[in-house]
């Protein structure tokens, strides 16, 4: 346990010198906004194509570990959504505090953090996770907003909802991997090199970059914001290892990853989700400082645990 926590101290002291440098007003909001920038067009989508260019399409058509992930995931979008309409939360706002409890980091800290401390095996699940928060939920969020809004759903939604999911370079970069892998073509040697060197830049960078973007958070709400975040890294991880382990027998191996991801704190793209709503930003904001402060003692217990799988 002690070795865990020692090994995840180092990406946790990443963020917390990002968030000293936009704390400190060293690094600005322009440049926290410009680094991240980076990681998500660059950085990160050069690391994820060089995952999914090893990979095949065989490796992340688990159907057993996705079904898993997804009972978790809805049950406990149920369950925060059910206890915000008792709090007489607006469906905007219930459906963003769902959305918190499901929707972890796992592009910019899970991406690093659990490859370097699960290893390699790891990353078609993390890849499948990423794909399953990034379309599944993300679409899922969309269209219940525009329902409640609208009273229907455009036409044209599908359309816009294709558009969106081709325009992350997340998402695209594993495609293209993918797509390459299927060739079965060797990346050429200065491609590859490329690759690795632009992809070594994504965890540094991006660990950095969430400590900066918290710098300007502040606790609001603290008893819903409190909720969230034990919904988040407690409640979510404890469901997917139900889930995994008892209800569809997914292996140790792939099962440990899964619930090692439901357990990483809530994303920042939340945050631009109900900001762009105005679906309680604030609240979100909250969350996702707080989750990720307490994510440093509760992530290396739950990895601690599921490496002795």
């Amino acid at each position: 346990m002690i070795e865990i926590f020692l090994k995840t101290l180092p990406f946790f002291g990443l963020i917390g010198l990002g968030f000293g440098a936009g704390r400190t007003g060293f690094f600005p909001p322009e440049a926290t906004a410009y680094l991240t920038k980076f990681v998500f067009y660059f950085a990160l989508s050069a690391m994820l194509f060089g995952f999914a260019a090893n990979l095949s399409m065989a490796d992340l058509l688990n159907p057993r570990a996705a079904a898993a992930y997804l009972w978790a995931c809805a049950a406990l979008y149920v369950l925060v959504m059910a206890i915000a309409f008792l709090r007489r939360a607006r469906l905007e706002e219930a459906l963003i505090e769902a959305h918190c409890s499901v929707i972890g980091n796992t592009g910019f800290l899970g991406v690093p953090l659990l490859v370097v401390l699960l290893g390699p095996d790891s990353v078609p699940m993390v890849l499948l996770i990423l794909t399953i928060d990034l379309i599944v939920f993300s679409s899922l969020f969309t269209i219940i907003i525009t329902l409640s809004r609208d009273g229907r759903v455009d036409s044209a939604l599908p359309r816009k909802l294709l558009v969106a999911v081709a325009k992350n370079p997340m998402v695209m970069a594993m495609v293209l991997g993918l797509a390459w892998a299927a060739t079965g073509f060797a990346m050429p040697g200065i491609a590859n090199d490329f690759l690795t060197l632009l992809g070594a830049a994504a965890t540094p960078c991006a660990l950095f970059a969430i400590g900066a973007s918290l710098a300007d958070k502040k606790v609001e709400r603290l008893a819903v914001v409190s909720w969230l975040s034990f919904g988040k890294l407690v409640l979510h991880p404890a469901l997917t290892a139900f889930a995994a382990l008892v209800l569809f027998g997914v292996d140790p191996q792939s099962a440990g990853v899964l619930i090692a991801a439901a357990a990483l704190p809530v994303a920042g793209n939340v945050f631009i989700l109900a900001q762009h709503y105005n679906a309680g930003p604030a609240r979100v904001s909250a969350t996702i400082l707080v989750s990720t402060l307490v994510s440093i003692a509760t992530v290396p217990v739950v990895i601690a645990w599921v490496t002795s799988f």
